[in-house]
């Protein structure tokens, strides 16, 4: 939770930042419901899903949803959007700056072919000048901070990190968040912390890491090794929440788990509607339970549409396994008896 009396971790422009790890933007899981519970357990600050900007000048569509604000609040929150023309891109952030943002960023690391091939995400990096007057834009003629989040390039014989983030912090960006790799790796090879480094040391504003942080060590690690100021987690804070308030989740219960999903799954059914909230629910479930010997409980849990039949396949699975069983073990158990059955008598999964 964000503590008003101490002070904040960084700033980006005239906002303050209380925390230093924070959930990465992520198309279909950095929604309003997750965004909501990693905030509950210490992402320091929520990213929407990114959204094209051409979507954004036109009739009210489903992609406006993706700027939704949780009711409770999530302050600071970061719309992130995309698009390949800078003047686009400005009547974009113009048009949302009055939907309450206190941070508009710009989408230059997504690596997907339908959006870098056109020119978007990582394939602006291509484009130094698109960069440079996209931001000399957005800062002249918003009120808001700007930021960009980048890739090492497009690849490896087109490494331009450094270049790009300079022109950012020319053109007024007020942070600088980077995935190190390049767009051609993907999410393939080992994240290159030392360019992050590299970046924290070329630049004056506030620079977030970003890149192969499985646990809450490697957070502390990143920081220290490039001096970042914050660590945004992707992959692997789906699913693991916890990650945020520094839990390793190996020690986590059973119980900790159900406890989570039970929430999760609220919010998604007050948020989306018992049918759409159910199915899309049924990604994160596969996250939550990865690695544990569950899978006849789980098995009828992803097919059920029914949010009534899901509570009491989930009842089912809270009586079978002890609550206060730790994760590391339940990942090795191979059998779980049935309701009066002998803990003699072996079950196959």
């Amino acid at each position: 939770m964000d503590d008003m009396t101490t002070p904040p971790n960084f700033w980006v422009g005239n906002v303050p930042v209380f925390g230093d790890a924070v959930l990465a933007p992520m198309a279909r899981y950095s929604d309003v419901p997750y965004r909501a519970l990693c905030r509950a357990y210490g992402s320091a600050m929520s990213y929407t899903e990114f959204v094209p900007a051409e979507s954004l000048l036109h009739q009210e569509n489903p992609m406006w949803r993706r700027l939704d604000m949780w009711p409770g609040g999530e302050r600071p929150l970061v719309f992130q959007i995309f698009g390949f023309d800078a003047q686009q891109l400005l009547a974009a952030a113009q048009r949302i700056e009055a939907w309450g943002p206190d941070i508009i960023d710009v989408n230059m690391g997504c690596s997907v072919p339908q959006v870098s091939e056109q020119g978007a995400g990582v394939g602006m990096m291509r484009r130094p000048a698109l960069v440079a007057e996209t931001f000399r834009l957005l800062t002249r003629h918003l009120s808001v901070p700007v930021t960009g989040k980048i890739r090492l390039g497009w690849d490896e014989s087109s490494v331009n990190y450094l270049e790009i983030a300079r022109i950012l912090e020319d053109n007024g960006a007020a942070l600088i968040a980077i995935h190190g790799r390049t767009k051609t790796q993907h999410y393939g090879h080992q994240a290159n912390w030392d360019a992050i480094a590299a970046l924290k040391q070329a630049v004056s504003v506030p620079v977030i890491g970003n890149g192969d942080v499985q646990s809450p060590e490697d957070i502390d690690r990143m920081k220290a090794h490039t001096g970042c100021d914050a660590v945004m987690i992707g992959r692997a804070a789906v699913g693991n929440p916890w990650i945020f308030a520094r839990q390793e989740r190996d020690g986590l219960t059973f119980a900790d788990v159900t406890a989570v999903i039970r929430r999760h799954l609220t919010e998604m059914l007050a948020y989306y509607g018992h049918s759409a909230g159910l199915l899309g629910f049924r990604r994160h479930l596969k996250r939550y339970v990865s690695g544990l010997a569950l899978k006849r409980f789980v098995q009828p849990m992803l097919q059920t549409e029914d949010p009534a039949e899901f509570w009491e396949l989930l009842a089912v699975l809270e009586t079978a396994v002890p609550a206060d069983e730790p994760l590391a073990t339940l990942a090795r158990r191979t059998w779980f008896p049935r309701p009066g059955q002998s803990e003699k008598k072996k079950l196959t999964l």
